[in-house]
């Protein structure tokens, strides 16, 4: 029988073998939290000391050499060891090498289960403020782009079927709302990422007269969770937060799909820099949208990542479960995932080349203007009703001889409707189809400069 020489082994006999110990152990994913967890032990001893629950002296010296490690951590000096399990356990075992035993106060009136929840936070909220910062980029250069295009027309679709011709910078600033949107989410996930754990210890808070206002305020956090069972159990910040990039994932999905279909020689609506695409193994003529697909693919990845931490918190009892350790994966992994596609998304988008020409000759080839003929006629008093029949049956007219809309003679349409004038054709015409549609948010043009100033405004 092997001696268990664990830190928390003293009411064990024997300890684990090697694989079962592998298995329950965290560091090879939570050593992304190292430098969060020393700098929530530094808070923690300072306030130790400040209180009286251990001297001056001692806490300067645990101070001290957790400040030395923390330097050694960001010169990648520091090694960890699966045997300690967790990247707690692995600071306290490095902290006794470097200090000798007065290392082991500092874990007075403290649990891995607050640390571990504190650690997380600290990770979370810094993380946060790089999303924040990357999407503020993102909306940035898509405003950029759509005041480049504010006159640029393409089709709007619906169904995928040309629908009505629109202004390219006003389906741009249709995603910077989306984005706006995602920006507010994530803003409001800081309010309860922003809370501190520490203190509550295991889980039910500690006969030590402990500064619990102290440490929030050293390691910057608004305020401290009120109740101690809630602080080590909740996981709701990571909820949200996983919540929240699945939407932003969805929407930065999207654009991607229209992105891809635009590159496509059936669009060829724009053309992706050479730093964004790819080439093919076998076929020389590939340019491939290989990002935008990646970013589309790995949409599913963050939507996994906040599943499988549904299903671990679905039933969990109060207050710690050794099932929490499944919290940080999925969480590093998000992360990691949309900060590289937020910046990837605004490269394409900026350095992409957009062929205004032939966006708007593809307004030209279809009855994108049949809503225009119907408006037409029902400006002029006829019902809308009726007048969209009419329309319905020159689109069906023109289908079968071959032409469009903007191709039927005056004396046939006037055939049809004595409301028709000559300047029907001027209406049929895409710019100003466009042009007219000056509804609050529509896509006439002065409405789209309209959403631009506003958005540079919140920006």
């Amino acid at each position: 029988m092997t001696e268990n020489h664990k830190l928390w082994g003293g009411r064990f006999e024997a300890s684990l073998e090697g694989w079962v110990e592998e298995f329950g152990a965290s560091i090879s994913f939570d050593q992304k939290m190292a430098e969060y967890d020393l700098l929530g032990s530094v808070a923690h001893v300072t306030m130790l000391g400040e209180t009286g629950i251990i001297t001056k002296a001692e806490a300067q010296t645990i101070k001290q050499g957790l400040e030395d490690l923390l330097e050694e951590f960001r010169a990648g000096q520091l090694t960890f060891d699966v045997t300690n399990e967790d990247i707690h356990m692995n600071m306290e075992s490095l902290l006794t090498q470097k200090i000798g035993p007065v290392a082991g106060k500092l874990h007075t009136a403290r649990s891995r289960n607050d640390q571990v929840a504190t650690d997380m936070h600290l990770y979370l909220k810094a993380k946060l403020a790089d999303v924040l910062d990357k999407l503020h980029h993102l909306r940035e250069t898509l405003v950029t782009v759509a005041e480049q295009h504010v006159y640029t027309i393409m089709p709007g679709y619906t169904h995928l079927q040309h629908a009505q011709p629109i202004s390219f910078g006003h389906h741009l600033m249709a995603y910077y709302s989306m984005f706006t949107r995602d920006s507010d989410r994530f803003s409001f996930n800081l309010q309860h990422t922003d809370l501190s754990p520490l203190g509550a210890a295991a889980l039910a808070g500690t006969t030590f007269p402990i500064d619990r206002e102290m440490t929030t305020a050293l390691l910057g956090f608004s305020q401290p969770y009120s109740n101690s069972l809630d602080a080590v159990s909740d996981r709701d910040f990571i909820l949200e937060f996983l919540s929240n990039a699945s939407i932003l994932m969805m929407h930065m999905s999207r654009l991607c799909e229209e992105i891809i279909n635009w590159c496509s020689n059936e669009y060829q609506f724009v053309t992706l820099s050479d730093t964004f695409s790819t080439g093919s193994s076998i076929m020389p003529q590939k340019k491939n949208p290989d990002m935008a697909e990646l970013i589309r693919g790995k949409t599913g990845r963050v939507y996994g990542d906040l599943i499988g931490l549904l299903t671990v918190m679905k039933s969990l009892p109060l207050a710690y479960n050794k099932d929490l350790q499944e919290d940080k994966e999925g969480m590093f992994d998000t992360v990691e995932t949309i900060t590289v596609a937020l910046d990837i998304l605004s490269g394409m988008l900026s350095s992409m080349t957009v062929h205004d020409q032939h966006m708007a000759e593809s307004t030209e080839k279809d009855f994108s203007n049949a809503t225009e003929l119907a408006d037409y006629l029902a400006s002029k008093g006829l019902p809308f009703r009726e007048a969209h029949e009419i329309v319905g049956k020159m689109v069906l007219e023109c289908t079968k001889k071959g032409y469009y809309l903007q191709d039927v003679p005056l004396e046939r349409y006037q055939e049809v409707s004595d409301l028709i004038e000559a300047d029907i054709y001027e209406t049929l015409a895409s710019h100003t189809a466009v042009q007219r549609r000056n509804s609050l948010g529509g896509t006439g043009f002065k409405q789209v400069e309209w959403q631009i100033a506003k958005a540079q405004n919140e920006l």
